[in-house]
């Protein structure tokens, strides 16, 4: 078993950790497992190195030492394309089942399928969807503007995938499935990055795979689960942007004679970290996520604020004296260009294709109703998608018309109230009581691990208050990003499944919490220069109880998700059947 445990990696960015002798009540401890901490250098604080199987994981394996290296050189890559893979098979099999239009796929497939035709949004007739399920090649793009109130980028996707396979279910689910699967392969990587670990990066993108929020979005044409892409894909080119000027840093620092790493107050705060493609890529991915949907604004600042904490958190380990006036004097202004500018320029280029054409929505706005304002030097169209934007925003805060499946933020976590996608009764049904059968799509987390992660999510918020772990702060962030600003719009319509785009965070917390629950692992030698008996059982003891707990937490949870598969994928059950799974009455 790999040393995996976060504790066994010093998450401070701050600090000077000492290796103090323990105190009386740390030995008497050490009976329980408590390990003192060692001390650790300022090379390993701002360049932490990633923790490697013990060889006598490899010895009871019975594999040879230049295999097992091999093997570890491969996992980094081999592991989570192979969690991706098997999150891949699932996502895909079926993929058109149900055949039909469900939920909101009502309006962005054929939103998509008209962008890709012509370049903007149709105004359908109603009552088209089943001819569209009969023959799809019968139905014309309608050449009236449709008035939409989300930006283009996610139905530009879901288009892509109606060009490569048609104007069906499977068209206009395939590439929502394909990113669904990517994001698994992104938060085994991001997971193994952020932890310094392969074991419990692939674990946090298994859990990933098995969320049945997660799975039912990934095969399901809405936009969410596409914001929620480019919002995993932003914060991974940021925590690798921080690891790349982390190491800048440390390679800029002077050595001492005995070749160990010294802070320096000179180079921490007067250090140019030069060229940051990753933050501008960040940048990108942000603008692509509000180019979805406009909840990825909020992302947008909270992970610009992350990012620049960050730096100051370099820049004080390394040795700075006022680590933020060397920020604001250093990194501030290109933090903001790489990310902001760079998001409002990859939002305005997402429409292209109503600007270039003269038939969109409002897109003669501006040289009709509004061509005496005092704002006419600027181009008609920027004018036209100003006043756009303007209308949908007021649009969006007034929707406050009731839904049978809205929610409360509050309740989410808890899965208080999920929203069914799909619903069919089946009459003569011999294996059901009732004589029925219910086929249902559910978009509702795998219910343990979202209860889980509740007090997963306390452990992480304690830990960032507490111990200071960046890595707790940055993922209770990319939870607060997501989830908190929903609070401001409680009299608006919502609804459990905007969660999605925390999911993969909430997995990055519940990782983190069985990284905990595992427990360093200690080899011989380095027992005995923390001053302990290299042949004390207690430390084995206390990671094998912590390996059973969490092999039988993630064991539950992936049974959890089997038990609820059915509901996930529309799979006709006897309706007694599909009761017993509605563990709550909010659920029916």
């Amino acid at each position: 078993m790999t040393s995996t445990a976060p504790e066994t990696q010093r998450g401070q960015d701050a600090g000077d950790p000492r290796g103090a002798q323990p105190t009386s009540w740390q030995r008497r401890l050490r009976r329980f497992g408590h390990v003192p901490r060692s001390e650790t250098s300022l090379r390993d604080r701002l360049d932490p190195p990633y923790t490697r199987p013990g060889r006598q994981f490899w010895s009871v394996l019975a594999v040879p030492p230049r295999l097992a290296d091999r093997l570890v050189r491969w996992a980094g890559w081999g592991g989570p394309l192979l969690v991706a893979l098997v999150a891949g098979l699932l996502r895909f099999w079926k993929l058109d089942r149900p055949h039909a239009v469900i939920f909101d796929e009502t309006y962005y497939a054929k939103d998509a399928w008209a962008l890709v035709n012509q370049g903007y949004e149709g105004s359908w007739p109603k009552d088209v969807d089943k001819l569209i399920l009969k023959d799809p090649s019968s139905v014309p793009v309608p050449t009236d503007p449709g008035y939409v109130v989300h930006p283009p980028v996610g139905k530009w996707i879901i288009g892509f995938g109606e060009q490569l396979f048609g104007f069906t279910p499977f068209g206009w689910r395939f590439m929502v499935a394909v990113l669904g699967t990517v994001s698994v392969l992104l938060l085994c990587r991001i997971g193994r990055r952020l932890f310094r670990s392969t074991f419990l990066g692939c674990l946090a993108g298994l859990l990933l795979a098995v969320d049945g929020l997660h799975f039912v979005m990934s095969r399901t044409a809405l936009l969410d689960l596409i914001v929620m892409f480019f919002v995993l894909a932003a914060f991974g080119c940021l925590v690798v942007d921080r690891d790349r000027s982390r190491r800048r840093l440390s390679e800029a620092l002077p050595v001492d004679e005995e070749g160990v790493l010294r802070p320096d107050a000179r180079v921490a705060e007067t250090l140019r970290l030069g060229w940051r493609p990753w933050r501008i890529a960040a940048g990108v991915m942000l603008g692509l996520a509000f180019a979805t949907k406009w909840n990825g604004l909020y992302v947008l600042a909270a992970f610009g604020l992350m990012t620049v904490l960050w730096d100051v958190g370099a820049r004080r380990t390394a040795g700075a004296v006022r680590p933020y006036a060397a920020v604001l004097r250093r990194d501030l202004a290109p933090a903001f260009v790489a990310t902001v500018p760079v998001a409002i320029l990859t939002y305005v280029v997402s429409w292209t294709g109503w600007i270039v054409t003269d038939r969109g929505y409002y897109r003669d706005w501006a040289a009709t109703e509004g061509k005496d304002s005092s704002w006419s030097w600027l181009p008609d169209w920027l004018r036209s998608l100003w006043h756009y934007e303007n209308q949908v925003y007021d649009f969006h805060v007034g929707l406050t018309s009731g839904h049978t499946y809205e929610s409360n933020p509050w309740s989410w976590l808890v899965l208080g109230r999920p929203v069914s996608y799909f619903y069919e009764e089946e009459a003569g049904c011999a294996e059901s009581a009732t004589g029925k059968c219910a086929r249902e799509v559910l978009a509702i987390g795998t219910p343990l691990l979202w209860w889980a992660a509740c007090f997963a999510l306390a452990y992480v918020v304690w830990r960032w208050l507490f111990r200071r772990d960046w890595r707790a702060g940055a993922i209770a962030c990319g939870v607060a990003a997501g989830w908190l600003p929903w609070f401001f719009y409680q009299e608006r319509t919502i609804f459990l499944f905007y969660a999605v785009v925390f999911v993969p965070f909430l997995c990055l917390a519940v990782t983190m919490m069985l990284g905990a629950m595992l427990g360093p692992a200690q080899n011989t030698g380095t027992r005995a220069e923390l001053g302990l008996n290299p042949h004390d059982p207690t430390g084995e003891r206390r990671r094998t109880l912590g390996a059973i707990a969490v092999g039988v937490l993630v064991l539950l949870i992936v049974w959890n998700f089997i038990y609820f598969w059915p509901l996930y994928t529309g799979t006709s059950i006897p309706e007694d059947l599909w009761r017993d799974r509605m563990w709550l009455d909010t659920w029916v």
